[in-house]
């Protein structure tokens, strides 16, 4: 598979349904009786719940609140604790509407064949929440079975993963499916405006984005000694799931991926190249594998380039922005610190509503279904989280990495057949200029 270096959707095309999404969200929250795209009665739309932490917990809550007919009826997650604290926070939150809630036990779903089972219950749209590694097949199961899906970034953490889901999407567009991604920031009025003037000319051609994502530790990897006795190897590593690689596809990918996707966006959704990388580890892993800190270096075509940098250290300085140079000005993306802004030709910040960008990406999801024009996205999920892993490929290798090199990896993180009393030992921390592009 080796697809080309062109954008997924015209500009053209994305800023209508864009500018069309946008008065759906200032507006409320669109709740006419029409039928689904597939033909069944759409008065109540059922949602159900894969992975029930916290990003899933806020985006079932954010499903709830973006039409009036949208009810929650299956739930699950591989640890009943977890499913337990999200359907009490849910239940909570939605006390005076109780109707919104309306998981039965026996569609409360534990194990790691849980998501099958939630597909199965009988619902219309999945919530795909589960550590990313999860995601293709877990989207494979939902478009065959006909379900609209919200899908949380990244939708991978391997190539093959990758692959498989620009499949899913393909086939959830000939089944007219929505697959809406959880690139969030792409549902920010503040940041659209911006990349729409990017777009349009206003800062000339693009020639370099620089974005950065310095935190904190996600959630650090717990000694050997914390784990119990007779703890399996698999649950152990979901339940300290961000730690490693096979699951949560390292820092870059499952959090500065959002970085990435800025600069994907400067870029239309056009793939990079090429990339050389740096990373590794400085603070002690406890027995993960990921890195704590990378700088990747893509070049993208007619030279232009794109820098990301991350790190996830305590105690440092934090930073989440994009600075977008082109040849006629400059563009600053300022994440949750300021409103975005450009230097040039024509100085300008934007003045407009920011609703919560969270919430903005259920409300037209769930607008489109109603209209019969579910929205699909899922090329640029596939394509802004393929990216992010090919900046790992080339930190982990320390060699210079092609796109066609990176989609078309057969190095398979994510095991085949996955059993919780099976043994999966934990490969160490790539060493770059030992580990070979597969």
């Amino acid at each position: 598979m080796n697809p080309s270096n062109s954008s997924p959707d015209s500009r053209r095309t994305f800023l209508k349904k864009s500018s069309l999404a946008m008065a759906a969200t200032v507006a409320a929250p669109y709740i006419a009786s029409e039928r689904s795209s597939f033909g069944q009665s759409s008065d109540t739309l059922k949602v159900g719940l894969i992975g029930c932490g916290g990003r899933g917990t806020g985006a079932a809550s954010q499903a709830l609140h973006a039409d009036k007919r949208v009810v929650l009826t299956a739930m699950g997650d591989v640890f009943e604790s977890q499913l337990n604290r999200a359907h009490d926070a849910l239940s909570k939150e939605f006390d005076k509407e109780k109707d919104k809630i309306k998981v039965e036990k026996s569609n409360r779903f534990i194990g790691l064949d849980a998501y099958q089972k939630v597909i199965d219950s009988g619902v219309d749209v999945v919530v795909l929440a589960t550590p990313p590694g999860f995601r293709p097949l877990h989207l494979k199961a939902a478009v065959a079975a006909d379900k609209h899906v919200f899908c949380e970034k990244p939708c991978a953490t391997d190539a093959p993963g990758i692959r498989s889901v620009l499949a899913s999407v393909e086939e959830a567009k000939k089944k007219n499916l929505a697959l809406v991604a959880g690139f969030c920031w792409r549902y920010n009025l503040a940041e659209r405006a911006l990349f729409e003037k990017i777009h349009e000319g206003a800062i000339g051609d693009v020639r370099v984005v620089y974005g950065t994502y310095y935190t904190s530790p996600v959630k650090p990897m717990p000694p050997a000694s914390a784990r119990p006795p007779g703890m399996s190897d698999v649950e152990w590593q979901l339940r300290n799931w961000y730690n490693f690689v096979w699951l949560c596809g390292d820092s870059l990918v499952e959090q500065a991926v959002h970085a990435v996707d800025w600069m994907c966006w400067a870029f239309k959704d056009v793939p990079p190249v090429k990339a050389v990388a740096v990373g590794g580890r400085q603070i002690p892993a406890h027995g993960g594998n990921i890195y704590d800190h990378f700088e990747v270096n893509y070049e993208y075509p007619q030279g232009a380039r794109g820098f990301i940098g991350c790190r996830q250290q305590a105690h440092c300085a934090n930073d989440n922005t994009a600075t977008i140079y082109g040849t006629k000005g400059t563009a600053r993306e300022m994440g949750f610190a300021s409103m975005p802004s450009i230097k040039g030709e024509t100085n300008w910040r934007y003045q407009g509503e920011r609703p919560n960008m969270y919430q903005v990406e259920h409300d037209e999801m769930f607008a489109s279904i109603r209209k019969g024009t579910p929205i699909n996205n899922g090329v640029r999920l596939a394509y802004s989280s393929m990216v992010a892993i090919m900046g790992r490929m080339a930190a982990y290798t320390g060699e210079e990495i092609t796109w066609d090199q990176a989609l078309n990896s057969e190095e398979r993180l994510v095991p085949e057949k996955l059993e919780w009393d099976m043994s999966l030992p934990v490969p160490p921390i790539a060493m770059p200029g030992q580990n070979k592009i597969a």
